[in-house]
C-alpha cells in the first residue's frame, strides 16, 4: 500500500488563452521533448479552425474534447474462471486525459499534409459530433451498455 498520495502536479496556463487544460492537451500531443514546436502546432491548427469555421477557435476546442470524453468505461475482472467486462464510471481527471490521448492518436491517424492540418480537422469533426475520436467514445459507452448486467460485479 502507498503511504500517501503523490502531489497534483500544477500546469501551468497555456500563453493565448489562458487556459491550463490547453497546456495539458499539448503536453499530451508533444513528440520527443518539443513543447514550443508542439505549441506552434496547436495554435497553427488553432488558426486553421478560425479560417474554417469562423467560430471561436478555443470554443470549438472545448467542444471537441467534451464530445470524445468517455463516462464510462469496461474493465476486465476475473470472477470464477470466466472473464467479465465491467462498466465502471471514470474519475473526472481521467476522462479528461482519455478524450485527450484520443483526439491526439486519431488526429495523427488522419490522412492530410501536417499536423496542424490533421489536428484542426479531427477538433472540427468531433466538435460536429463525428470523427474517430468520438466514435471511440461511442463505440466505449456501446460496450458499457451491453455489459450493463454485469455491473453488480464492481468492486
Amino acid at each position: 500500500m502507498r503511504k500517501r498520495k503523490p502531489k497534483k502536479r500544477v500546469i501551468a496556463p497555456d500563453p493565448r488563452y489562458g487556459d491550463p487544460v490547453v497546456t495539458q492537451f499539448v503536453n499530451n500531443m508533444m513528440w520527443e521533448g518539443k513543447k514550443s514546436t508542439t505549441f506552434h502546432i496547436f495554435y497553427e491548427a488553432m488558426d486553421k479552425i478560425q479560417e474554417k469555421t469562423g467560430d471561436n477557435p478555443h470554443e470549438i476546442w472545448r467542444k471537441a474534447l467534451d464530445n470524445a470524453m468517455p463516462q464510462v468505461e469496461v474493465r476486465s475482472k476475473r470472477i470464477g474462471g470466466a472473464n467479465f467486462q465491467i462498466p465502471t464510471e471514470i474519475r473526472a481527471e481521467r476522462r479528461v486525459s482519455i478524450g485527450m490521448k484520443w483526439l491526439v492518436r486519431f488526429s495523427r491517424e488522419r490522412s492530410g499534409k501536417g499536423m496542424a492540418e490533421k489536428l484542426s480537422a479531427e477538433l472540427i469533426a468531433a466538435a460536429k459530433g463525428e470523427g474517430a475520436a468520438v466514435k471511440r467514445k461511442e463505440d466505449t459507452h456501446r460496450m458499457a451498455e451491453a455489459n450493463r448486467a454485469f455491473a453488480h460485479f464492481r468492486s
